[in-house]
């Protein structure tokens, strides 16, 4: 079993390098790390040249900055694993829980795996109340529309099969790519299951960049693929 570990980074310099010895150290024992640098202004991308790439297995080099989802998309391209991972450069998530989302896939049970911030006991940083109430509203939307039981649409720790996220066409180049990939897998009729992570957030002077106006895109997302899948639904009965 091989996991493939995809890192989107913009402007992440502070944390890189450690956040790819964490991924090293993580106690899975076969791991293909791809990193995709998303045009980094602040240092990251001369870091990675000249010292960091030898750490991972590909470095890919976006020639102008497009954003989250755009990063993966290139990243997935790349990956040869029999599982895939993603997992943000800036230390929120902890890669000694990759076994905990792997535990379904390897069971047999699950094609996809999210890691929950709000499910079960583990630890997890008190931050931003509006961001949680956020959080929770873009969920019962997106469960809404799919009809999934998800606690945490909007969490960086997504695990699927390879053949899965290949096959599917990302459209979203930002913070979109969450519901877009949560209501494609869910159209796919994939197995989902969820397992509870812990959560070491940073505030927005320490480098969060997700804001609301990624939100009202995510709002916006939501409905574009519940209206996509609904109109293909009707298309595919009258056929």
């Amino acid at each position: 079993m091989k996991l493939s570990i995809v890192i989107p980074v913009y402007n992440e310099k502070n944390t890189l390098k450690d956040i790819i010895m964490r991924v090293k150290e993580a106690p899975v024992e076969n791991k293909e790390i791809v990193l995709v640098d998303d045009y980094s202004t602040d240092g990251t991308r001369e870091l990675l040249q000249n010292e960091l790439y030898k750490l991972v297995d590909k470095v890919i080099y976006h020639d102008h900055n497009q954003g989250k989802g755009a990063a993966l998309r290139t990243g997935f391209k790349e990956v040869t694993g029999d599982y895939v991972i993603i997992q943000d450069a800036d230390m929120e998530y902890d890669p000694n829980e990759y076994p905990l989302l792997l535990a379904p896939v390897l069971a047999g049970k699950a094609d996809v795996v999210y890691g929950s911030r709000f499910a079960g006991g583990n630890a997890h940083r008190v931050l931003y109340f509006w961001h949680s109430l956020g959080n929770t509203f873009l969920t019962l939307l997106s469960n809404m529309c799919t009809d999934l039981n998800l606690t945490d649409m909007e969490t960086c720790y997504k695990l699927f099969k390879r053949e899965i996220i290949q096959s599917i066409d990302i459209e979203e180049n930002r913070f979109g790519f969450e519901p877009e990939i949560t209501a494609k897998i869910a159209h796919l009729g994939c197995n989902i299951y969820e397992v509870g992570i812990s959560y070491y957030g940073r505030t927005y002077a320490e480098g969060k960049k997700i804001g609301w106006k990624d939100g009202v895109r995510a709002i916006y997302v939501i409905l574009k693929y519940a209206l996509k899948h609904k109109k293909l639904s009707r298309r595919l009965n009258k056929n």
